[in-house]
């Protein structure tokens, strides 16, 4: 018994979607995927070891990267495990109630990583163009309440996203994905629903320009005093690549339309849509942990005395 009646009216909720099948050579894939996966739990988990552990660490700018950090390993494990067992037991098929935690655990992931940019650009802001305010206005009660949107903002936008993209009942059942993702199954509904579109993208294009602002100030401020010009160096460039690395992957994945997945080759066309999953989360700490000179001086002293170890 199907959930799809013969007329195409929808009966009752799926038991499970389709995802993207892909080639074959899957053991390649399988071990590529989780060789990244491992990469990318080792990269974040040190980083966020490092500031947790580390008091000197223990600032607003610094807490923010290791909410980034813990944002990307949420997003990672929304993504890979899925991935994996499905490369390994050679099976495309999810149950609907696991496709929605995913598509939860993705929404934040994506909507929490650009929370994170954002407000690790205000506090950048403050820190070079208001240095004399900037504890007043960073308070710890200021940073735990910015923790607390970092999170509480996502979770809402998901749960609405979510909301919005079960309004209207399914009509199919085969996503052109290897995830489930709130956008796509707007696709699958019966009626299409082009203000859900409209929504997210407001939201996405209003935090990126709201970010590029605060970075255009911070250059305008930094023209004239080379303090503010080695700030801006040894702090905002990591967060300034940080951000135009997802910028560009999240760009990546939304051009890819159903006409570009019938022109371009099944294993781009899939690489492109999981982009902006599997790369900042490795790229963010290897660029924070080389361009932020107190994490690495930590690193190379964790590292030093691991060579010790080892040889001793």
């Amino acid at each position: 018994e199907g959930w799809i009646s013969k007329r195409g009216v929808q009966r009752s909720s799926p038991n499970f979607i389709a995802l993207q099948a892909m080639d074959p050579l899957l053991i390649i894939f399988f071990s590529f995927a989780l060789s990244a996966y491992l990469l990318t739990i080792v990269l974040n988990a040190a980083l966020i070891m490092i500031i947790a552990f580390e008091k000197a660490l223990h600032e607003p700018m610094y807490i923010f990267l290791c909410n980034l950090c813990v944002n990307d390993l949420c997003g990672t494990t929304g993504f890979y495990p899925r991935a994996l067992v499905y490369l390994l037991t050679e099976t495309n098929r999810i149950s609907f109630e696991e496709c929605i935690v995913q598509c939860l655990a993705i929404v934040m992931y994506a909507t929490g990583e650009f929370t994170n940019l954002s407000v690790m650009a205000v506090d950048r802001y403050i820190a070079i163009c208001q240095p004399l305010r900037y504890h007043s206005i960073m308070s710890p009660f200021a940073v735990r309440s910015l923790v607390t949107f970092i999170w509480i903002f996502p979770f809402f936008i998901g749960v609405l996203a979510i909301s919005l993209a079960l309004k209207h009942p399914l009509c199919r059942y085969d996503m052109n994905r290897l995830f489930c993702e709130h956008l796509t199954l707007l696709n699958l509904a019966c009626k299409q629903d082009i203000f859900q579109g409209i929504i997210n993208g407001f939201i996405y294009i209003s935090k990126a320009v709201f970010v590029l602002i605060s970075y255009f100030k911070i250059i305008l401020a930094c023209r004239k005093s080379k303090v503010n010009q080695e700030k801006f160096f040894s702090t905002c460039v990591p967060h300034l690549i940080s951000f135009l690395n997802y910028i560009a992957c999240v760009f990546f994945d939304s051009s890819q339309t159903e006409f570009r997945a019938k022109s371009l080759p099944r294993m781009l066309y899939t690489f492109l849509t999981v982009i902006f999953l599997i790369v900042p989360p490795v790229v963010n700490p290897v660029i924070y942990g080389i361009k932020l000179s107190p994490v690495r001086a930590k690193i190379l002293i964790i590292y030093s005395l691991s060579c010790t170890i080892y040889i001793t």
